[in-house]
């Protein structure tokens, strides 16, 4: 070949690279340019430009957690799934689209196999490039879309199109604290907040950022420049406890439709920190069933009633005028100006009794005591009441906290007998939460504490703000005052009207509360036409106090005293959360000196049973091999024996939990009804009875 030949083809080689080159370099500026500026489109001379527009990327919004971390309330990307069937080959098509019609069936049955061929097919025949499949599509069904035939090949040879459609917020646990928890709602620029979600919005929410679309023929398509990152919204870490929530919810239900009540609400709450564990507020519906449609707790104000007289004995305390061991004459009825106040006893009275006792008792003579006190300086009285911390509002982070009711000298709703009223709870109105905050000051030692229902907010793990315990008040009273006021509360329950609401290996100190309710006429009526609210209010355990708690019932119609409509609920709770929690009983290993002592051991399971012995590295000598043993401990060690359970006879269950009594008894045709907590210590039918199926056996818990 010669040189020039050479030459030509060298020439022509770079001619053809750096055309290739500046081809490729305008193509790079073209597109640059289109993306930055929705200039010409690059494959025309025409002045005609791309629409372009800048997008919000929404951020998922934070997730609201309980103390253990166990999701409360969390978001859920939905998808709307569509479909370009006019990129699929022919041959795929044809071989698979049955198949993908009926995997779509089975995921969406609202529609046949047959519909969703027949739509598929039209698609591709008319050149619809953006045929809806599904909509709100979740990630899950997503990714199983993504399996099916055709839509396995990806967007390009299946023609799948899933986009973003929206962040939903979801609620793993159904109606439970749905009122609390609340949401956020932005209506023409009216915000309206409501629970946690309300009140920590700007947390949960995150930043918005922005992106870049233009419009091409199956309509607008993000372009993947992205002019501002979103940054996700933060985790909310409650105060609530879901267990003990689930407690609370759970019996709160259970008395309103026993007691066939309107509306009730149960907080619970930790003493020192004023972290509340758990807050339920059910409503009756139409339909007989309940609901969490307003949050009582918070939002409600109603007159105390009974549990006011806590904050009367201790104002009068304070200012000197009592002593809580004085005698008085609880005679029954005591007259004011006409208007008469009267026992539960209904004019039999307690007789001559100390102030402790009748405090106890919730006689009313302490309209009497407090009259005496203050009817020439009532101001005195409020003056007392607002050291206490009862006036004003708690200053909560949730909305819709009201200031409590509470009358004055000169104002409207000030009468003669406004003292005496208040003195039991009357003319006087605050929330639950408030009443409870009170007595969680006492049980506090005197520390009155902001009621709080978040400890921390986190981004990525990382904890960014963090909510201390809040002391509105240092000391509510004097330490005497305390010390005579708590010994009453535990008297309530020793000696007084909760003397029937046991514990099985604590004591409850609390208060009782039956308010009469203003009917429709704005009057107190008559008893037959009157509605009453029950309450309960107090702390578990009374010497060392944990938790404190009130028990609010409403308009309930087979019973309204608050010891056994409120206090059976709150008993309830208090056993349940203080049995439940590891942390407040002592491990039968935990010191070397115990390590010889033998657990107690409920007859029971032989599964169960061994299972645990085994855990606690406890050593046992098994000497029956059936399914249903006893334990007997000999110098420390246990042995386990039979028990004996004949099948036509009525078994022996003491000594069992009610799990394992019940199971054996409903396993042979019994109905059982259950009193109490702890190991059963008596049953109604002799074990060795010949079993009628269907009858009725009471097992008392102890």
């Amino acid at each position: 070949m010669s040189k020039d030949t050479k030459n030509f083809l060298y020439y022509r080689a770079y001619l053809i690279y750096f055309g290739f080159v500046i081809i490729m370099l305008v193509v790079l500026y073209k597109t640059v340019s289109l993306q930055l500026e929705g200039r010409k489109n690059i494959f025309t001379s025409s002045d005609e430009k791309i629409p372009v527009r800048t997008v919000s990327r929404i951020p998922r919004m934070g997730d609201i957690l309980d103390h253990n971390l166990t999701p409360l309330v969390t978001s859920v990307t939905y998808y709307d799934v569509r479909m370009d069937a006019t990129v699929v080959e022919q041959k795929l098509f044809d071989e698979e689209v049955s198949e993908l019609a009926q995997g779509l069936s089975k995921m969406y049955p609202e529609k046949t196999a047959r519909e969703y061929e027949n739509s598929i097919r039209n698609a591709r025949s008319t050149g619809n490039r953006y045929l809806l499949i599904q909509k709100n599509v979740t990630n899950e069904e997503r990714k199983m879309i993504r399996k099916l035939p055709i839509y396995r090949e990806g967007r390009m040879k299946g023609g799948l199109i899933d986009t973003e459609e929206i962040i939903k917020r979801q609620f793993p646990n159904g109606s439970l604290l749905r009122r609390t928890l609340g949401y956020y709602k932005n209506d023409g620029g009216k915000e309206l907040k409501v629970g946690i979600e309300g009140a920590f919005y700007n947390y949960l929410k995150g930043e918005e950022g922005k992106e870049i679309e233009h419009r091409i023929s199956t309509g607008w398509k993000k372009t993947g420049q992205i002019t501002k990152e979103a940054v996700e919204g933060a985790d909310v870490i409650s105060t609530l406890d879901k267990e003990i929530q689930e407690f609370a919810h759970s019996e709160l239900e259970k008395q309103l439709r026993d007691m066939k009540a309107e509306h009730g609400c149960v907080i619970v709450m930790d003493v020192k920190t004023g972290y509340v564990r758990a807050i339920a507020n059910l409503d009756r519906t139409e339909e007989g069933k309940f609901n969490e449609g307003y949050n009582h707790a918070i939002g409600t104000k109603e007159v105390p009633g009974s549990t006011f007289k806590l904050a009367s004995l201790m104002a009068a305390l304070e200012d000197g005028k009592i002593n809580i061991m004085d005698k008085v004459d609880a005679v029954g009825s005591y007259v004011f100006k006409g208007k008469t106040f009267t026992d539960s006893n209904h004019g039999i009275g307690y007789g001559r009794i100390t102030i402790k006792h009748a405090f106890e008792k919730s006689s009313n003579v302490i309209t009497q005591i407090i009259h005496r006190a203050y009817r020439n300086e009532p101001e005195q009285f409020l003056k007392r009441i607002e050291q206490f911390g009862l006036t004003e509002p708690l200053g909560i982070d949730l909305e819709g906290e009201p200031s409590p009711n509470v009358p004055r000298p000169g104002n409207p709703g000030w009468w003669a007998l406004s003292i005496p009223m208040m003195s039991i709870g009357y003319d006087f109105q605050q929330t639950p939460l408030q009443t409870l905050a009170f007595y969680n000051a006492v049980a506090n030692n005197g520390k009155l504490v902001r009621p709080l229902f978040v400890e921390e907010i986190r981004r990525s793990g990382q904890t960014i703000k963090k909510f201390e315990p809040v002391v509105l008040r240092d000391k509510i009273c004097s330490q005497s005052t305390l010390d005579d006021m708590k010994a009453c509360l535990k008297g309530v329950m020793t000696d007084g009207t909760g003397a029937a609401l046991k514990s099985i290996e604590f004591k409850i100190a609390g208060k009782t509360g039956t308010a009469k309710l203003v009917g429709d006429n704005k009057l107190y009526n008559d008893e037959k036409n009157s509605t009453y609210q029950a309450s309960f209010v107090g702390y578990f355990p009374a010497d060392d106090p944990i938790y404190s708690c009130i028990v609010v019932i409403s308009k309930p119609k087979v019973a309204y005293y608050g010891a056994a409509v409120s206090g059976t609920v709150f008993a309830a709770i208090a056993n349940k959360v203080y049995a439940s929690t590891l942390k407040y009983h002592d491990a039968i290993n935990e010191k070397k000196q115990r390590s010889n002592q033998a657990p107690i051991i409920k007859t029971g399971n032989k599964k169960d049973i061994t299972a645990v012995l085994k855990k606690l590295q406890v050593r046992y000598q098994l000497n029956y091999e059936g399914d249903w043993l006893q334990a007997d401990t000999v110098k420390g060690s246990v042995h386990l024996n039979r028990t004996s359970i004949p099948k036509n006879q009525v078994p022996k269950v003491f000594g069992m939990t009610a799990k394992d009594a019940i199971y054996l008894l409903e396993s042979r045709g019994l109905i059982v009804k259950i009193k109490g907590y702890g190991k059963v210590v008596s049953q109604s039918i002799l074990a060795g009875t010949e079993i009628t199926k269907g009858q009725l056996i009471k097992i008392q818990l102890q």
